[in-house]
């Protein structure tokens, strides 16, 4: 069985083309990952936000989780290998894998400390409310490669 996805994210996003990407890929799985936005109201900045922001992300985290980071000091991965990584935390029996978003200002390094990967979407600068749907799109491709769909063409 597929452990269950979630996506952690800083910020709430709202309607428009960055929500409508998420929700079109996140509807094509099954089930769709879930979606928990944490949001700092207090007017903190640099690091003493950065640090709110790593307590919010990792609190939201479900417990036993494997964690992956999304940073953009991470691994690059291809498409293929991403699912491989994906198929092998499904074959050892893990239950719950968190994808964990940082705000504008990037990750913590408590968050990246407590990750079991630390994934880069490349070397470009992408909006963090944009990150929410490209990583749907690459978890319903792992899907689709670890089920033979061909929605995934090498």
């Amino acid at each position: 069985m597929a452990p269950r996805t979630h996506i952690v994210a800083v910020g709430r996003m709202k309607t428009g083309a960055e929500r409508d990407l998420f929700d079109v890929y996140a509807g094509r799985l099954n089930p769709a990952p879930e979606l928990r936005e944490v949001e700092e109201k207090r007017r903190l900045e640099g690091p003493r936000l950065k640090a709110r922001e790593a307590e919010l992300l990792l609190g939201a985290t479900p417990d036993g989780a494997m964690v992956v980071a999304l940073d953009e000091r991470g691994r690059q991965m291809s498409s293929r290998a991403f699912a491989d990584r994906l198929g092998a935390w499904r074959d050892e029996g893990v239950r719950d894998v968190a994808f964990l978003i940082g705000g504008a200002d990037g990750l913590d390094e408590s968050v990246r400390a407590k990750a079991d990967l630390i994934l880069s979407l490349g070397e470009m600068t992408w909006p963090h409310m944009l990150v929410r749907g490209m990583l749907a799109e690459q978890i319903y491709r792992a899907h689709a490669i670890l089920s033979g769909h061909p929605y995934h063409r090498d």
